[in-house]
């Protein structure tokens, strides 16, 4: 550390970790020093260490478990929420291998919430769809889709295990998604999500409510479940 820069000490420890863990030298969920041993590594104070390590935590690179000690955060995968996207579209842009298992395809009736929702009937049937998303095999959201059957009334189990639900939109109906409207909330992971995404119950995450529509027309609701340690969403305000 160079204690006689005007870059303050804390800072330049943080980018001491940083750069240790972006070559590899700290891996993912590798415990760290101590702040005791940080302290002699570095010859800084308590106090400066401590404050090195709570922004290094509020920045995502750390987490802290209570009476283990300060681990390597894994890695986020950033969502740009200017435009609109997709799950497999936006994996491969990252080098990563997108994949998705179909968990349950039932058709039922919606009741009064549901239908208010998707701007149908009570009554109205729809194709619930539940499905796990993976990249490189690790699960990263759970999801919950509401199909309209009058506008897939032929829609299978088998074309959404083959291709991406939104390629099954296009070649199979001609129905493209012009807009999307997606609504954010902090949530915890209940049993079955918990179970699904290899995570803990009541563990961080992030719920989104997304509204797909082919012009006016909403051909879309899905309820996501995203592990709050795994995403970053970023929106760009013009």
């Amino acid at each position: 550390m160079d204690k006689n820069s005007k870059v303050p000490l804390y800072l330049q420890l943080m980018e001491e970790i940083i750069q240790k863990i972006e070559n590899k030298t700290y891996t993912e969920h590798q415990k760290l020093p101590s702040e005791r041993e940080l302290c002699s590594m570095y010859n800084l104070s308590r106090i400066t260490v401590r404050q090195a390590l709570q922004e290094l935590e509020r920045e995502g690179y750390i987490y802290k478990l209570h009476g283990k000690g300060t681990f390597v955060a894994a890695a986020t995968f950033e969502q740009n929420l200017v435009k609109l996207y997709s799950f497999t579209e936006e994996m491969k842009k990252l080098g990563k291998t997108p994949m998705t298992q179909v968990i349950s395809f039932e058709e039922i009736a919606v009741e009064k919430r549901l239908a208010e929702k998707m701007k149908l009937k009570p009554l109205d049937e729809v194709f619930q769809v539940v499905r796990l998303r993976l990249a490189d095999n690790e699960p990263l959201m759970y999801e919950t889709s509401y199909l309209p059957k009058r506008i897939f009334p032929k829609l299978t189990k088998s074309q959404l295990m083959e291709k991406p639900m939104y390629d099954v939109f296009y070649q199979d109906y001609q129905i493209i998604v012009t807009r999307a409207v997606e609504k954010f909330s902090a949530t915890h992971l209940r049993d079955a999500e918990a179970d699904y995404l290899n995570a803990t119950v009541q563990q961080p995450a992030m719920l989104i409510k997304r509204f797909a529509f082919h012009q006016d027309q909403l051909i879309e609701y899905t309820v996501s479940v995203a592990r709050g340690d795994k995403f970053d969403y970023t929106v760009e305000l013009t």
